[in-house]
C-alpha cells in the first residue's frame, strides 16, 4: 500500500532542530524512505532536495575543502601505518562479527600477496577462510603443491598468530614440522616469501611471475 505524511515537508519548512550531520542524515534518510513508500521520485521530491541542502548548510562551519583534504590523506597515511590486519589482531575479533569479517577479508588479501611474493601460478594454490563460531576467530589458509600457511588468532599469543609448514602437494593438510611466525611477517610478503624459500627450499620461481595484483 503506498501512502505518504507531511513530516518530511514540514522539516525542510523548518530546518532549525537539525544542526548536525547526525541529525540532518538522519531526516533525508527518514524522508527518502517516506517517497519510496509513497511511490514518489526522491529525486524530484522537494523535502528531499531542500533537506539535502540544509546539510550543505550544516557544514559550512567546518573547515575548507584544503583543510579537510589534507586531513584525509594524514588518515591514509596513518592507516597505512598501521594496518587493519595488525590492529584487528592486537584487539581480537571473536564475538565481534563486524571486525571478524574485516579480519577474514583483510587475512585472504594477504595470503594472496604472499602468493604473489612466492610466484605460484594462480591455479597452483587455494585460499580458504574458515569463520568457525563466534567465540574465536576460524582460520585463513593458504594450501599450494610445496607450502602451507595458516593465519588465525590461537591460544599462543602474540608473534605466534601464522602457522606454516612443508607440504607435498595440495593433498597433504599434515606435511612436516609446524613452525610459527607473527603476523608482522606476513605483512611483510616478499621478506616472508623469502624465509620460506630458504628454510623449505622450494623451487625455484619462474621468470616472469604471474602478477595477482596490479
Amino acid at each position: 500500500m503506498h501512502y505518504d505524511v507531511a513530516f518530511r515537508h514540514q522539516q525542510a519548512l523548518d530546518p532549525s532542530a537539525l544542526t548536525t550531520i547526525a541529525t540532518t542524515l538522519h531526516a533525508v534518510q527518514a524522508a527518502i524512505a517516506d517517497c519510496r513508500n509513497a511511490g514518489k521520485d526522491l529525486e524530484d521530491d522537494p523535502a528531499v532536495v531542500l533537506l539535502v541542502r540544509h546539510l550543505g548548510a550544516v557544514t559550512l562551519s567546518r573547515p575548507g575543502d584544503m583543510h579537510l583534504r589534507h586531513a584525509c590523506m594524514d588518515q591514509i597515511a596513518e592507516i597505512r601505518r598501521h594496518p587493519t590486519l595488525l590492529t584487528l589482531a592486537r584487539r581480537g575479533v571473536v564475538h565481534d562479527e563486524n571486525a571478524k569479517r574485516a579480519f577474514h577479508c583483510e587475512g585472504r588479501t594477504a595470503m594472496r600477496r604472499l602468493a604473489e611474493a612466492l610466484h605460484l601460478a594462480e591455479n597452483s594454490f587455494d585460499v580458504r577462510s574458515n569463520r568457525a563460531g563466534p567465540a574465536c576467530s576460524g582460520e585463513i589458509t593458504l594450501h599450494g603443491e610445496e607450502v602451507w600457511v595458516q593465519l588465525g588468532l590461537g591460544c599462543l599469543g602474540p608473534d605466534h598468530e601464522v602457522l606454516f609448514r612443508r607440504v607435498r602437494g595440495r593433498g597433504d593438510n599434515i606435511g612436516d614440522r609446524n613452525r610459527w611466525a607473527s603476523i608482522r611477517d606476513l605483512l611483510s610478503p616478499d621478506r616472508f616469501a623469502d624465509r620460506l624459500r630458504r628454510e623449505f627450499q622450494l623451487s625455484a620461481a619462474p621468470a616472469s611471475p604471474t602478477r595477482l595484483f596490479a
